[in-house]
């Protein structure tokens, strides 16, 4: 008999703010050591009160647009209560009666062809602490105590493992791309709910679900296994199936059991009266929506049509960072391709040798304007461009100041070019005499030579054109 996989996703992302949800303590990027990024509040100390982050609620609205969402005009937060050594209060801070977003849509591309995937929620809620096991001791950190989440849950749409991993790359692309999230480092983390039913069956079968899964490879590897063990059960009656939370060891590539599944009913949720009802105004909606992010398949298209390859759109469309670099200096007038070359080639070739990644970027806008504006106009030579943004990404220098104080931007006139030429011939006849029997890099050695009598501050067309016309009389 055929089988049918069965999925839904349940993915928390945390949002990338500069505080927490409920207090000022720094956001996920801000702790450095353990517990260096609490406070009374996020720890659950008596007495204290949550005070709600505006930007999350912005920017959890923003992942619902994005995904084709109703926008909920009133929403609430509850508590949802179970005990467990990470969660300080024994209860979270989330949404269950009447979330932020509902009802969404996106559509998937995949070997199979298009799918649409119903999304039917998105939730804020607060992420839990951290269990730190060293040998036979366990530690609790707290600095991700609070810090905001939305947790997005779909329909049970899914069909198969490419699918899954279709959509956890298309939000990981939307929300980097969007800044709403970085979705690395345990930022991006998926529940996946399976069950197996008869091909052909509109029956759901007994659902499992693998909790807390942060790996692409590991959640492909899950649902195979899964999947897999649902049939065994089925066809050959090897265990019998109950619905239950799972975990899957990387090590042995299989899924074990952790508890019974649990209901709404055993989370004894009820309203939080410790915060208002959050109401979205017109106003309110329509600032948000003026914000948004344009979507990624029409940035792609805006860069397709300037010109840019598909490698590089690649890497933009990844790194909200440098899209954002490059599309503010295409506002301050430089071209998009010559701009995305500076960006992906000669500044990627600065932070490598600098052992760098692309992430890693720290330019703004106006100072890479500045190089490329310098160079288009023929102020400096490519040469001197790429040295001046080498003094931008390693020492922080203003590019235009670095530029005079190093007399990178003297134009060299065509008598001072000459007049160095000359002396490159008299001192490089071997060369000149390699050329005149056909050896073709004699010529090249010949114009590196006169650069660096020239400290690279001429124009290299003109250098090239005058060193073809005394050669060509040689």
């Amino acid at each position: 008999m055929k089988y049918e996989m069965v999925i839904g996703l349940e993915t928390h992302v945390e949002l990338s703010t500069d505080s927490k949800i409920f207090c000022s303590c720094g956001g996920h990027s801000s702790p450095k050591e353990p517990n260096d990024c609490v406070c009374p509040a996020c720890s659950g100390m008596p007495g204290m009160l949550p005070i709600m982050n505006k930007k999350v609620v912005e920017l959890a609205v923003t992942a619902g647009l994005m995904l084709n969402c109703e926008i909920s005009r009133y929403t609430t937060f509850d508590k949802k209560n179970y005990y467990y050594p990470d969660l300080p209060c024994a209860y979270q801070i989330t949404q269950l009666n009447h979330p932020i977003c509902t009802n969404g849509c996106v559509t998937l591309k995949t070997s199979a062809g298009e799918r649409d995937i119903h999304i039917k929620q998105i939730h804020m809620e607060e992420d839990a602490g951290k269990l730190v096991h060293m040998g036979k001791a366990s530690y609790v950190d707290f600095n991700r105590t609070s810090v905001p989440l939305i947790e997005i849950v779909t329909q049970p749409d899914f069909r198969s493992a490419e699918e899954v991993l279709a959509y956890l790359n298309k939000l990981k692309t939307m929300f980097r791309s969007s800044g709403i999230s970085e979705c690395e480092e345990g930022a991006m983390r998926c529940d996946v709910n399976i069950s197996v039913r008869p091909e052909g069956s509109t029956e759901f079968g007994v659902r499992t679900e693998i909790k807390n899964m942060a790996s692409f490879e590991a959640i492909e590897k899950a649902i195979r296994y899964e999947v897999q063990r649902h049939i065994d059960a089925i066809e050959f009656e090897t265990e019998e199936l109950v619905q239950e939370t799972r975990r899957f060891d990387d090590a042995s590539g299989k899924t074990f059991a952790m508890r019974n599944k649990e209901t709404e009913a055993d989370y004894r949720y009820f309203p939080d009266a410790n915060l208002m009802p959050i109401i979205i105004d017109d106003e309110w909606l329509e600032q948000i929506k003026a914000a948004k992010p344009v979507a990624i398949d029409e940035k792609a298209d805006m860069y397709r049509e300037a010109g840019i390859s598909e490698k590089e759109i690649d890497m933009l469309i990844h790194n909200h960072n440098v899209s954002t670099i490059l599309d503010e200096v295409v506002a301050m007038g430089c071209d998009a391709k010559n701009a995305a070359g500076w960006l992906l080639t000669d500044c990627v070739g600065i932070l490598r040798k600098n052992g760098k990644l692309l992430g890693d970027l720290e330019i703004t806008a106006k100072d890479l304007a500045a190089i490329i504006k310098m160079v288009d106009s023929g102020d400096v030579n490519r040469m001197s461009g790429r040295k001046i943004l080498t003094a931008v990404l390693e020492e922080g220098v203003d590019p235009v100041a670095y530029c005079k104080e190093n007399a990178l931007d003297t134009k060299v006139d065509t008598a001072t070019i000459e007049s160095v030429m000359d002396r490159v011939f008299a001192e490089n006849t071997k060369a000149i005499e390699d050329y005149k029997n056909g050896k073709v890099k004699a010529k090249q050695a010949l114009f590196g030579a006169c650069m660096r009598e020239l400290k690279n501050t001429a124009d290299t067309d003109v250098i090239r054109e005058l060193l073809d016309e005394k050669l060509s009389k040689c």
